[in-house]
């Protein structure tokens, strides 16, 4: 019988107790690659200086919209630098006239809030409403009481609140 079945089982062929790790190697090489290619598509390549935030951070969509306030109040979509009084219409081809799409506002923490807020008055105006304010994340700072103090630190005096001036609306 050609082929036939062995019926001894001698020390002929001595099992082997290793993992063939090559197929994993190749698989883990692919995937490094398509991260180190996919990687820096996803981040915005202009440079502000965010401020910190202790708020728990909200999920990203896939393909997030970042108008970023620079400390120049200059603007910029994306990557790409727009007037203000072209924010409207720059916001439109981008968002193809899609009202409902979340705005993630950048802004430099030297940025006046008087200005921040002209911005988003400026999307306001545009009829975008969803705004997601971006900043830096910080683990919040609780005090630690100094060894051998037993008590609770008393409470600051607070000042009174400001009075406005004779001149100054409500």
């Amino acid at each position: 019988m050609a082929g036939g079945i062995r019926e001894h089982h001698g020390d002929d062929l001595s099992e082997n107790h290793e993992i063939n790790v090559t197929p994993f190697i190749d698989v883990m090489l692919v995937l490094l690659i398509i991260f180190m290619v996919a990687a820096p598509l996803a981040t915005v390549d202009v440079n502000v200086d965010l401020p910190a935030s202790t708020a728990k951070p909200a999920e990203r969509p896939d393909e997030p919209l970042y108008l970023t306030v620079k400390e120049d109040l200059s603007l910029n979509i994306g990557n790409d630098a727009v007037a203000r009084d072209q924010l409207a219409a720059a916001l439109g081809a981008v968002t193809e006239g899609d009202k409902d799409t979340r705005i993630f506002l950048r802004a430099d923490k030297a940025v006046d809030y008087g200005q921040f807020m002209e911005v988003m008055n400026l999307l306001r105006d545009a009829g975008y409403l969803k705004i997601a304010l971006v900043g830096l994340e910080t683990v919040p700072v609780q005090p630690t009481p100094s060894a051998g103090a037993t008590e609770a630190p008393s409470p600051q005096p607070q000042a009174p609140p400001a009075t406005p001036s004779p001149g100054a609306a409500p």
